[in-house]
């Protein structure tokens, strides 16, 4: 009998195992979107986001935070040599993530590649994972997270200028969309970390987001302010747009949405 390589085994037990976490992947993310990446992003002690819409009950999906870039890795190779002409990513954290692809523009083939948990300098690190992808459109939302670790604003201001930097130069022929970070219900808020959020005024998130503004405006990409749509006359994140007051809630992927949408057809829209 013929003997097989031992490197050929190994490759294809890689290959397999990595095809299986994409299977499982996808199945919860359509069904049980309760997953939680268990892992830190930038190697450090942190709490974690809910990291996902259910937080705090029924079943989760426990991956290490590289069997989630393994994942995403996959998909966008599989995306890439679809060879599709108008690709959209999709990046941020278990805002993005959990995303319902329904919802989503549906002319852009989207790729979503947001992580539970995720950071800006998770966001960062990672970017060569899209690197093959060509897209048409590259859509970020990044930020909560760092806020509710305690990162200063400064660092968080900072490293969304080199992401924003960084795609620019991967990606000189994609349209960037920046987005602002969200507000969170604040005394209403149910999140099992509640009082992390309460160390965080939505006054300090509004803030940043003129910052990102401004960021959007100087590197000539496009920026689309969600924070007015999903604000009470206090500020804060609206109960029926939320499940916990941090993550949102059918409702307010709803409103995300039409606001995607809105703003697609103006970007398209021909010029007179």
């Amino acid at each position: 009998m013929k003997k097989i390589p031992l490197w050929l085994v190994s490759f294809s037990l890689m290959a397999n195992g990595l095809l299986i976490l994409a299977i499982v992947y996808v199945a919860y993310r359509q069904i049980l979107p309760q997953a939680i990446a268990t892992d830190n992003p930038s190697g450090t002690s942190q709490p974690s986001d809910a990291n996902s819409p259910g937080s705090g009950s029924g079943s989760r999906l426990e991956l290490s935070y590289q069997e989630w870039l393994d994942i995403l890795a996959t998909e966008a190779k599989v995306i890439t040599e679809r060879d599709v002409d108008n690709v959209a990513v999709l990046l941020g954290d278990s805002l993005s993530q959990w995303f319902p692809p329904e919802l989503l523009p549906r002319d852009l083939e989207w790729l979503n590649q947001g992580i539970s948990g995720e950071g800006s300098v998770g966001l960062l690190r990672r970017l060569r994972i899209i690197d093959d992808t060509d897209p048409q459109w590259i859509v970020v939302m990044i930020g909560i997270n760092d806020l509710i670790r305690g990162e200063a604003e400064e660092t968080l201001v900072a490293n969304q200028l080199e992401i924003v930097r960084s795609l620019k130069e991967r990606h000189p022929n994609s349209k960037i969309l920046l987005q602002s970070i969200l507000p969170h219900s604040d005394e209403q808020a149910t999140w099992e970390r509640r009082d992390l959020l309460l160390a965080i005024p939505n006054s300090k998130i509004q803030k940043i987001n003129d910052r990102l503004k401004i960021i959007a405006r100087e590197e000539k990409i496009d920026y689309l302010d969600l924070y007015p749509l999903f604000a009470d006359t206090q500020g804060n994140l609206k109960l029926n747009l939320t499940t916990d007051g941090l993550h949102l809630s059918p409702q307010g992927y709803q409103v995300w949405s039409v606001a995607l949408q809105v703003f697609f057809q103006v970007r398209s829209a021909p010029i007179n």
